[in-house]
C-alpha cells in the first residue's frame, strides 16, 4: 500500500515537471518569432533632418538643430555606387539645390602679379681701358650722368702709350726713307713695322681719328682719351681723379634704359597659363595709373626656393625713362587657353585628398557622384573637364555638400540594415561598429 503511493506521487511529479517545461519552451518559441512583415517595414523606417542629415530618429518629430520637421529615409532611396541617391521635391528645395550645364567653351584669365624693373642685361656696358696708367682728368664725374656715343669720359696719362706713340713716329719716318729703296724687301719690311706700330695703338683703344692727327701733326700725346662705345646712364662710376687704374679694371658702367626687362613672379599653379609672347599690360602706380603695353620674353627655367614662385621677363620701351631700375609695377599677363575645351562651373567641383567629385542631376530627383579629372580654372568660374563628365550633362552647383552628406548617409544606412552572413549580431536593430563609423566620417 506505501508503495503504491509512493508510485503515485511520482507519475504524478514527472507530468507536472513535463507541463511546465513545454510551457517555458513554447513561450521561448513565442517570443523569438520572427517579425511579421508589417513589423519588418515599420523597423526599417527612420526619419531625419533634410537640412542635417546626420540626425536620425526612429519616430518622427522635429529636428533638435533647427526645428524642421523630419523626413522619412525609405530603404527604396537608399543607394550606394553608380545607382547615386533619390531625394523627394520638398527637401530639394529646402536644401537650395541648383543645377548647370556642362558646355565647351574657350577659358580666358588674367593673371595680375607684382614685377620688379631691372636693367636689360644686354643694355649695359662696362668701360676699362688696356693700359696701366694714372686718371687725369674726368669728363663725365656723377652717376646718373647720361652720356651719348662718342661722348669723351675719361683721360689717362700712361708712359706706355707715350713710348707706343713715338714708336709709332719712328716706324712712319723709316717708312718714308726707305720707300725709294732698291731693295723691295727693305721697303716692305718697312712697311709692315708701320702697321705693327698701328695695330698697337688701335689695341689701346686709340682711334682712327688721333692715329691720322698723330701722324699729321707729329705730337705725341701725354694722355689717353677714352670715349663712350654706347649711349646710356651712368649706372656705376668707380675711379676718381689721380688715382691709377691697371689694365683690364673697370672704371664706369652705362645702362641704356631705353628698354628695360620686368621680372614678375609667377605661383605654381599659374605656370600652365603662361607661354613666351603672350602681351602684358604694365599700370605704374606711381605715374598716375600709366600703362605700358609688353610681352613676355623669357620663362626662367627654375623656380625660386623660398617664395616658390617663377620668374617671367617682360621686355618693355621705357618711354621718358619713366620705369627707374628697382621700381615696382603693377602686371597683369593676357592668358588664355587655344581653342575650346569641356568647362562646368568651378562651384560644382568637391575637392578632396583622394579626388574630385562631381554630382550629376539625372532628373526626378536622382544624384550621381561622379568622378572627374580638372584643368586649368579662368576667371568667370569655369573649370576645365579632362574625364569623367559628357557635354549637355547638368550638374549640382550648389548644396552639392549636402547632397555628400546625404550620400554618405543613406550609404551608411544601407550597411547598418543589410543583416550580415558571417555574423548574427549585424540584423536590424544590431549595427556594426563599422556602419557607425561609416555614418560619421
Amino acid at each position: 500500500m506505501k508503495t503504491s503511493g509512493v508510485k503515485m506521487m511520482l507519475v504524478v511529479l514527472v507530468l507536472g515537471l513535463a507541463t511546465g517545461l513545454g510551457y517555458l519552451l513554447g513561450l521561448n518559441r513565442h517570443e523569438h518569432q520572427a517579425p511579421t512583415a508589417g513589423d519588418s517595414e515599420a523597423a526599417a523606417v527612420q526619419y531625419t533632418c533634410s537640412m542635417h542629415p546626420f540626425i536620425i530618429r526612429d519616430a518622427p518629430g522635429s529636428c533638435p538643430i533647427c526645428g524642421m520637421a523630419l523626413t522619412p529615409v525609405k530603404s527604396g532611396e537608399t543607394g550606394s555606387g553608380e545607382e547615386g541617391i533619390r531625394i523627394d521635391s520638398i527637401t530639394l528645395q529646402n536644401m537650395g539645390v541648383r543645377t548647370d550645364k556642362v558646355t565647351r567653351r574657350s577659358l580666358q584669365r588674367t593673371i595680375r602679379t607684382v614685377g620688379l624693373v631691372a636693367v636689360a642685361d644686354d643694355r649695359q656696358f662696362a668701360v676699362t681701358t688696356k693700359i696701366e696708367g694714372w686718371v687725369d682728368r674726368l669728363h663725365v664725374n656723377q652717376m646718373g650722368q647720361a652720356v651719348k656715343k662718342g661722348q669723351p669720359l675719361l683721360e689717362i696719362y700712361s708712359p706706355d702709350l707715350v713710348a707706343a706713340q713715338q714708336e709709332y713716329l719712328l716706324a712712319a719716318a723709316n717708312r718714308r726713307r726707305l720707300a725709294d729703296s732698291p731693295y723691295p724687301e727693305i721697303a716692305t719690311g718697312a712697311e709692315r713695322m708701320l702697321e705693327a706700330s698701328r695695330t698697337r695703338l688701335r689695341y689701346w683703344d686709340i682711334g682712327e681719328e688721333q692715329i691720322s692727327t698723330l701722324a699729321r701733326t707729329g705730337q705725341v700725346r701725354k694722355t689717353l682719351v677714352l670715349t663712350s662705345e654706347y649711349g646710356g646712364i651712368v649706372t656705376e662710376k668707380k675711379v676718381l681723379a689721380g688715382s691709377r687704374v691697371m689694365a683690364g679694371e673697370e672704371l664706369l658702367r652705362i645702362a641704356d634704359l631705353s628698354t628695360v626687362w620686368i621680372n614678375a613672379d609667377l605661383y605654381e599653379y599659374e605656370m600652365p597659363w603662361v607661354k613666351v609672347g603672350q602681351a602684358v599690360r604694365v599700370e605704374l602706380p606711381l605715374a598716375g595709373g600709366k600703362t605700358i603695353d609688353g610681352r613676355i620674353a623669357y620663362l626662367y627655367p627654375t623656380l625660386d626656393s623660398e617664395t616658390r614662385t617663377l620668374k617671367a621677363r617682360i621686355e618693355v620701351t621705357n618711354p621718358g625713362l619713366e620705369l627707374k631700375p628697382a621700381m615696382y609695377a603693377q602686371v597683369n599677363i593676357l592668358a588664355g587657353a587655344s581653342g575650346e575645351s569641356l568647362v562646368a562651373p568651378a562651384d560644382a567641383v568637391l575637392n578632396s585628398g583622394k579626388g574630385q567629385t562631381i554630382f550629376v542631376a539625372k532628373g526626378e530627383g536622382q544624384f550621381i557622384p561622379r568622378s572627374v579629372t580638372t584643368g586649368l580654372r579662368d576667371d568667370e568660374g569655369f573649370i576645365q573637364i579632362l574625364s569623367g563628365l559628357a557635354e549637355g550633362e547638368a550638374v549640382v552647383v550648389s548644396a552639392q555638400f549636402m547632397l555628400d552628406s546625404e550620400s554618405r548617409l543613406r550609404e551608411a544606412l544601407d550597411k547598418m540594415t543589410k543583416p550580415s552572413p558571417l555574423s548574427g549580431h549585424d540584423a536590424p536593430g544590431h549595427p556594426d561598429a563599422k556602419a557607425l563609423d561609416d555614418l560619421f566620417k
